[in-house]
Order: C-alpha cells, then sequence, then structure tokens
C-alpha cells in the first residue's frame, strides 16, 4: 500500500474542506515537527463542527472549539503513553469526533509519525518501528488477526478503540497473541460528550473508569440498580448557536460503582424487552457471530403486535455461499440462546456507518424463501 507523505499544515487545512482525505491512505512525520502544539493552533479553526452518526435519527451538529479537541487528544495520549508507542497506524475516518481526535491530533500529541489506513485491504506499514498505536475501529480488529507476522515483529501493539462495542475478533487477537505483546484501551463516549470514561479490555468485563476531567451527574438508580449516564466536563460539545451546556445525559444505562467507575448495562435504543425478559442487542450480536458462519449480522429491534418489543436478525451470507433463514434457524436452535430472534432475514448488505454503526433504519427487507 501506498502512503501519500502529508505535511501536518496539507492535513489540517484538507482535514476541514476535503472530506476526500478519509479515502486515501497518507503518512503524516508529526515527529519531525518543531512545536507540534503552535502547528495546531495557527491551522485549526476555532471552532469545528461534527455529526452524529444519524444510527438512530437524523444526523445533529455538535461544535466544538480547538482548545477542547487539543485537551481531549492530549487525555488520549495519555491513555497510551505507559507503553511508549513510537508511531500511530490510524484507521478511523477523520470526518468524525474520535478520528479527528485519535487519527490527526493524536499523533500530533505524541509526536511520532502517523499512517492512515481508510481501508480493509492492503499491506501493513513497514517503517522499522518497534511500538505500534493503532487507532481501531470494529474491523480493524480482523485486519491484525490477517496480518499477525505484522504484530508479531512489533514489541509492542496498543489499540484504541471508540465509537463502537468491541468485536469477539479484538478478544480473539489479544488471546491469540499474548496481552504483553497487545493490549486493548476502550473509550467511552459520543459526539456530544467527547470522552468520557477509558478502561483496558480484559475477559473480566471491568469497570469503566471516568476521565480525569470529567465529573458525574447522575441521580439516583432506579428499582433495577440502573441510571442513565449523566456527566459535566469542560469538554462538552454544543449544538450550533446556543452555549455551552453545563451537563449532557447520554442513552447509556449504567450501573454506577465507586470511585468515579460504573459497568456499562446497555445502549436505551439497542435494549428491548422480549415476553418480560430485557435483551442487550450489542451482546446477542457477538454471541451469535460465534455460531452463526455469515458474512456480517445484525439484530435488529422491531415492534411486534403480541410481545410488544421483539428483534429480527439480519444475516449477509459469506461471499459464495447460499444461505436461507432456516439454516440460520437450524444453528440457534441448538445454540442455548436464552432469546431468539423472530424472524431471520437474509440480505445482501446490513447499512452501517463507516466506523460500524448499525443504522436503525434498514434498507427494505427482501423476502426469500425459508427466511
Amino acid at each position: 500500500m501506498r502512503y501519500h507523505e502529508m505535511s501536518p499544515q496539507e492535513l489540517l487545512v484538507a482535514g476541514n474542506h476535503a472530506p476526500e482525505i478519509n479515502d486515501v491512505p497518507w503518512l503524516v512525520r508529526w515527529d519531525e515537527v518543531r512545536d507540534p502544539e503552535a502547528t495546531v493552533a495557527r491551522l485549526l479553526p476555532e471552532t469545528v463542527e461534527f455529526h452524529t452518526s444519524g444510527t438512530t435519527g437524523p444526523e445533529e451538529a455538535w461544535v466544538r472549539t480547538a482548545e477542547q479537541l487539543w485537551d481531549e487528544a492530549g487525555l488520549l495520549a495519555g491513555l497510551i503513553a505507559p507503553r511508549r508507542p513510537d508511531a500511530v497506524l490510524a484507521c478511523a475516518p477523520a470526518r468524525h469526533l474520535f478520528g479527528a481526535l485519535a487519527t490527526v491530533l493524536l499523533p500530533a500529541r505524541l509526536r511520532v509519525p502517523a499512517w492512515y489506513r481508510p481501508q480493509y485491504y492492503g499491506a501493513m506499514p513497514q517503517a522499522g518501528r518497534r511500538r505500534w498505536a493503532v487507532v481501531g475501529v470494529p474491523w480493524t480488529f480482523s485486519v491484525l488477526l490477517r496480518h499477525s507476522e505484522w504484530v508479531r515483529a512489533a514489541e509492542q501493539v496498543t489499540v484504541l478503540h471508540s465509537t463502537a462495542m468491541l468485536p469477539t475478533a479484538a478478544a480473539r487477537l489479544v488471546q491469540t497473541e499474548g496481552a504483553d505483546q497487545v493490549s486493548v484501551t476502550e473509550v467511552f463516549g459520543s459526539t456530544e460528550t467527547g470522552g468520557v470514561a477509558s478502561r483496558v479490555w480484559g475477559p473480566d468485563d471491568p469497570l469503566w473508569e471516568l476521565l480525569p476531567d470529567v465529573r458525574p451527574a447522575w441521580g439516583e438508580p432506579d428499582a433495577t440498580g440502573e441510571v442513565l449516564l449523566a456527566v459535566s466536563s469542560p469538554r462538552l460539545a454544543h449544538r450550533p448557536g446556543l452555549p455551552h451546556p453545563a451537563s449532557h445525559r447520554t442513552d447509556d444505562y449504567i450501573r454506577a460503582g465507586a470511585d468515579h467507575r460504573f459497568r456499562f448495562s446497555g445502549r436505551r435504543g439497542r435494549l428491548v424487552k422480549v415476553n418480560g425478559r430485557r435483551v442487550n442487542l450489542d451482546e446477542l450480536e457477538r454471541l451469535l457471530r460465534d455460531v452463526v458462519h455469515c458474512a456480517d449480522l445484525a439484530c435488529l429491534p422491531v415492534t411486534d403486535p403480541v410481545s410488544g418489543e421483539n428483534l429480527d436478525l439480519l444475516v449477509v451470507p459469506a461471499p459464495g455461499e447460499e444461505l436461507v433463514g432456516g439454516d440460520v434457524r437450524a444453528v440457534l436452535a441448538t445454540a442455548g440462546l436464552v432469546v431468539r430472534p423472530r424472524r431471520v432475514h437474509v440480505v445482501d448488505r446490513i447499512d452501517r456507518s463507516d466506523t460500524g454503526k448499525l443504522r436503525r433504519v434498514q434498507p427494505p427487507l427482501p423476502t426469500r424463501a425459508g427466511a
């Protein structure tokens, strides 16, 4: 894969005016810039507008200041600095907040070169670097599994991930290569809040810890012991033309713990109650990916005239293979699932954002034999 060597000036100017920088590989030598902070301060606009992914409704604009962005990039750098990365391989598109922070500004904070890889296929950078930070989106983990020789040639690989629940490939990567070789640092946040909390992934599902400048603003839990995550932070975004909010309440249910820690229960739009049992669709998808052989799958919440809420399963066949709903249902019947999908739809594709999030409104679902 050839990388276009782009100066920091070109990157920051193009990033504000030309979305095509998200579609071609490039290399930026932040390690050769005398004063990255001054360069960013000179070229980054006073305010930058980002849009929500549109997975649950229309996209919304949220504004952040250049100071907020630089400060948050510093927080992200602090999360991975203990592993002393000397290069960044980034896969998160710069048009979204996480990509702007981790793909563009994080390497400036670390003062290391950054290779940007926008696609699943292609060669890995061969730069003689030993300690890599990888800015990941969900498909990144499959790429690293496919290029195990690249991972093993490094002294350490630290993956920084946000925007979506980790795929099962992440656990396989850490288990295959070992936690000393590969670690995964997760960042919990949104376009509206920026980064809220972080953790280093582990098989025991560790608690999330609020970032240093974030304070809890949630109230008392409900009868189930859960509460919607609400926080205050100097990095909260604001809507165009409106003042900075004092706090922001998200759609994420949590179980609050001590010392500003919490356990994530699920997103409001990804929780359904089927016959009295609450189901986290993100968790169910993780289980299904281990038993259903396919190119992609997703659980879609639906209304049901009998149960009120239910879920359908969308499945994309693996390349060159035939698949019908009856085949999938036969597999599910032996998987020991507490809740099974109401219907199985075999589809050509699943509509997702470019960071892997499922869009709530999907293309019209075909009716196939056996579905």
